[in-house]
């Protein structure tokens, strides 16, 4: 159960509202997701939230589809279900692939693995891996 409620359009605030407006517009949809729904309770918050979403997700240097490919991974390392399902259902939207998603488990679940086995081993860092002074 959620810490805050979730809100219902009727329960919005003017301001809450008019982010909810925002990413309607934005996306396209109707459908506001529960994560939002629930930051709707704290307007500046849900602001800061959005404002700070849309420009990180925003085109760029990166495809759309390996911002999202990066979201599930950081999903996934940081044992969020919630963003890994909403952006795993984002990032088929974008086309990821069943073929996609299994490469990007399998990286995940190496670099899991080799992270841990490198701090728990203290590997120095090799001099080529460093800036060079």
């Amino acid at each position: 159960m959620s810490v805050w409620p979730v809100l219902e359009d009727s329960e919005l605030s003017p301001r809450a509202a008019a982010v909810i407006a925002d990413i309607r517009a934005t996306r396209n949809t109707d459908f506001i997701n529960n994560f939002w729904r629930v930051l709707a309770n704290d307007p500046a918050l849900l602001e800061r939230t959005w404002a700070s979403l849309k420009d990180v997700m925003a085109p760029g240097a990166l495809d759309p589809l390996v911002k999202e490919m990066l979201y599930v991974a950081v999903s996934i390392a940081n044992g969020c279900e919630y963003c890994i399902r909403s952006h795993t259902t984002a990032a088929r939207a974008k086309g990821m692939s069943e073929a996609q998603l299994g490469e990007l488990l399998a990286v995940v679940g190496m670099a899991s693995e080799t992270n841990r086995l490198a701090t728990g081993l203290q590997v120095p860092v090799d001099d080529a891996f460093l800036p060079q002074k």
